[in-house]
């Protein structure tokens, strides 16, 4: 799994006004926890683009007041009306203790439901894992060249060695659904079958005999 790399500034007092000091100088309050200390620093907003604003999956390498730590991104607050960074928790990763982290879903293949005109719909963008750091994968991938229209993958069908899925177990994935042109498409055989069945000269009737 990637990592990114940020510098964070030790806080020398915590609380509300320190806080909005730091944000009206565009930095976001942040804590680390998890190891052996609780560690509240700062971190520049904009440092926070490549791991925020992205699809992937990346653990933190964290360097504060000369200190390097090895974290996950735990929890983001934003402002309701600005959505500007409010607060980021940072959980420690320690050796041998598994974390809960929120891994992208990839699908690969090109389903045959799609290709007769079914619509590919990926309801979760991303599942809930836990386990330990050095198993996380950085995509769970799932495969769709079997699926069909009105078939799916449900996440009791995926497996991940050494991990488990907090997920419900029934929730669909990954769906193919019918369109429009798939039912037309579909209609249009039977459609034209009844047409030619009216189409068609009614036998005559055989003559009574004499």
């Amino acid at each position: 799994m990637k990592s990114v790399s940020i510098s964070g500034s030790p806080r020398a007092n915590v609380g509300k006004t320190d806080a909005t000091a730091l944000r009206n100088a565009k930095q976001v309050p942040c804590v680390l926890y998890g190891g052996k200390e609780q560690v509240h620093f700062a971190v520049l907003e904009a440092d926070f683009k490549p791991l925020i604003y992205t699809p992937d999956a990346n653990t933190v390498n964290l360097e504060i007041a000369g200190k390097k730590y090895h974290a996950i991104l735990q929890e983001t607050q934003y402002h309701k009306l600005t959505d500007s960074l409010l607060h980021v928790d940072f959980l420690e990763i320690v050796a041998g203790k598994p974390v809960t982290m929120n891994i992208p879903v990839k699908t690969t293949g090109t389903s045959p439901g799609v290709r007769a005109g079914g619509k590919l719909v990926k309801k979760l963008k991303t599942l809930k894992v836990k386990g330990l750091v050095e198993k996380m994968p950085d995509t769970i991938d799932i495969a769709i060249d079997a699926l069909e229209i009105g078939q799916g993958v449900r996440v009791s069908d995926i497996k991940l060695d050494g991990l488990t899925l907090l997920n419900a177990s029934n929730i669909t994935v990954v769906s193919v659904v019918t369109t429009r042109a798939a039912a037309a498409a579909e209609a249009a055989p039977a459609a034209a079958k009844g047409a030619a069945a009216k189409a068609a000269p009614a036998k005559a009737a055989p003559a009574a005999k004499k």
